[in-house]
């Protein structure tokens, strides 16, 4: 009769510990999720202020077709795109690079950069890019804490059994965004 009752007493120990883990392992699936919807916020924004952006800069560059062509089809592809976190990422990178196309292009127009509203813009979308930096760094951090807990043992073990994957990192892809800038005075 006592063997019976430990014997029980284990088993439903083991039963929360199970719980217990899994619980763990959903709670922070979840919390990567839902910093990944930070940085879709973040982009959402950035998406919406590149147009008036690109008005802008039309007024004072109209003859730059090729740069402004390039900001727009980097949106749309941003805004249409449907697939991977991993994907959808070298699509963020390549909108980033364009943007910065659209800034340099800036220097060339010395009455542009002296446009309240351009300047307005540029403000507002440094803040944005700011922001969606802090957001990727923060999904980095809940996709490793949970890549954590379902590579370490005894977490592994419930993991496995309840087939719960890794999420991506957000990466920079483009090498000319891994080079630090040169400063020149």
């Amino acid at each position: 009769m006592i063997s019976l009752i430990v014997i029980l007493v284990i088993g439903i120990m083991a039963a929360f510990w199970v719980i217990n883990i899994y619980n763990g392992l959903v709670r922070g699936r979840n919390e990567v999720k839902s910093s990944w919807s930070s940085i879709d916020v973040q982009l959402k924004r950035r998406h919406d202020l590149i147009p008036n952006l690109i008005e802008t800069v039309k007024g004072y560059a109209g003859h730059e077709r090729q740069t402004l062509e390039a900001v727009v089809n980097a949106r749309w592809q941003a805004i249409g795109f449907t697939g991977s976190m991993e994907e959808k990422a070298k699509v963020e990178n390549a909108l980033t690079s364009s943007l910065r196309s659209l800034f340099a292009l800036a220097e060339a127009y010395p009455q542009l950069k002296a446009n309240e509203n351009f300047l307005s813009l540029q403000e507002e979308l440094a803040a944005t890019e700011n922001k969606i930096g802090f957001a990727r760094q923060y999904y980095n951090d809940t996709a490793m804490r949970y890549k954590n807990r379902i590579e370490v043992f005894p977490s592994n073990l419930i993991a496995n059994m309840f087939a719960f994957q890794p999420e991506a990192f957000f990466q920079v892809d483009a090498a000319e965004e891994k080079i630090a800038p040169q400063v020149k005075f």
